[in-house]
């Protein structure tokens, strides 16, 4: 057979290395975004579907005293909600993307000698970050950059996103891919986790898809 091509999977979506990150979809926001009604609808099909393949939502909000809290469509939705006052959201996230560091074993009288001890299983890092949110071009763009620079594999969906403008929003998708981010829609997103029709939820996915 013929062997598969060097680092084809890192160029799909993989539901096991994947988390997902909705990024300030606020109740006092989301009026004055192009289109914002398409926008949230796309946000809740990314939640939904992550819910369906077993991948963590996490979502952020900007200054919410002032903007409101998360769509109440979509907060049910979320594993949890971090508030921030940066534009960027990569500092109080960073503590729910990455795994925790395992404690050091503190030695005894009869502990083993270090080198005959087992390491420490490390938690699985999820890698690839699915982003979505508002305004595409403020706090999506920053939070991007700044999860990119710290070298996490970043997807930005085109159509969960959004601005006041559509200029804006553009002009935010073209940094972000000269940046080095993975433009994607939702149902790319949702095809690419579940892989196959055969796959136990196809049928949920067509159903929130169609």
């Amino acid at each position: 057979s013929t062997p598969p091509i060097a680092g084809i999977q890192n160029m799909l979506l993989d539901a096991d290395d994947s988390q997902l990150v909705l990024i300030d979809y606020q109740g006092r926001l989301m009026p004055a975004i192009h289109d914002s009604a398409f926008v949230l609808a796309n946000a809740r099909r990314l939640a939904e579907l992550a819910k369906l393949v077993g991948v963590p939502v996490w979502a952020t909000e900007q200054n919410p005293s002032k903007l409101g809290q998360t769509d109440a469509s979509l907060a049910p939705l979320c594993d949890r909600i971090v508030p921030k006052m940066a534009f960027s959201g990569a500092d109080e996230l960073h503590a729910l993307l990455s795994p925790p560091v395992p404690p050091a074993r503190g030695g005894n009288a009869r502990s083993l000698p270090r080198h005959l001890q087992k390491p420490e299983a490390a938690a699985p890092e999820r890698g690839t970050l699915v982003l979505a949110g508002c305004e595409a071009h403020v706090c999506l763009l920053q939070t991007a950059l700044m999860l990119l620079e710290a070298e996490w594999d970043v997807w930005v969906v085109t159509d969960a996103c959004g601005s006041r403008t559509e200029r804006n929003r553009d002009a935010a998708y073209d940094r972000l891919a000269s940046a080095g981010c993975e433009l994607v829609t939702t149902e790319m997103v949702g095809f690419e986790w579940l892989r196959s029709c055969e796959h136990p939820q196809f049928r949920a996915l067509q159903a929130l898809v169609k």
